[in-house]
């Protein structure tokens, strides 16, 4: 697969407030990593046009898609192909009647975040779930979504094991993202495409069709498939 390695998930200060990641140095990382392309995956909003049109004729060589994170009343959910923030997405039935009606893309992010800590629910005074794949497949996200994140750089790698597991028992493609707010961690997951990348159209065809993969090991120069036990066998 020699398509266009993307990293889904990232923030900018151009659209995020709790980001310190701006414009200039994420082109600066991606070319010091060799990174591709980037989803400007902003929350809640998108970048404005004529500011987008203007960056990519500034950076020729990279590819930038537009889109952004969802906060939605059942989790986090990436958005590729709307053309604006439309009011009464924080619902996820209602964001997919309207990704439904516009041909965009969804794709749950960092779905089990927290999961494995028992705090995380014990607070909500829920008892933690059981956390096998078959158990966390029933959870009404997955219904909704077209993809799942099953990399996320600010995940632990049970975290993204389990999206995995869980992403091959619905028969759901999954992506990789770094989820950066910073310059620290760009592309260190990302989604490798089946086919060099010209347009957002393109991308979204993809998306659609999942001729995509999770990829991890860019920054060291290796681009490996995400595989069960493939983060721990890099890192040995």
């Amino acid at each position: 697969m020699n398509g266009t390695i993307v990293d889904m998930h990232l923030h900018t200060t151009r659209g995020a407030s709790d980001s310190m990641l701006t414009p200039e140095q994420l082109v600066e990382e991606m070319r010091r990593v060799g990174l591709p392309g980037v989803h400007l995956s902003e929350h809640d909003r998108l970048w404005e046009r004529y500011e987008l049109d203007r960056f990519r004729r500034d950076h020729p060589d990279l590819f930038f898609a537009n889109g952004m994170e969802v906060s939605t009343d059942l989790g986090h959910i990436l958005v590729l192909g709307l053309q604006a923030y439309v009011p009464g997405i924080r619902k996820a039935r209602e964001l997919r009647r309207i990704c439904d009606e516009t041909g965009a893309v969804m794709i749950v992010a960092h779905p089990f975040r927290h999961f494995f800590d028992p705090v995380t629910f014990r607070r909500r005074g829920e008892e933690p779930p059981e956390l096998t794949p078959e158990n966390m497949a029933r959870l009404p996200v997955f219904e909704l979504v077209d993809a799942i994140e099953v990399l996320n750089g600010c995940n632990t790698p049970r975290e993204n094991y389990l999206a995995l597991q869980v992403a091959r028992l619905l028969g759901k493609p999954g992506t990789g993202g770094s989820d950066a707010h910073s310059q620290s961690g760009i592309g260190i997951y990302a989604t490798q495409f089946e086919e060099p990348l010209e347009s957002q159209e393109q991308m979204l065809a993809l998306l659609r069709a999942g001729r995509f993969r999770p990829v991890h090991g860019l920054r060291d120069g290796t681009v490996i498939p995400f595989e069960e036990g493939s983060l721990d066998a890099a890192r040995a």
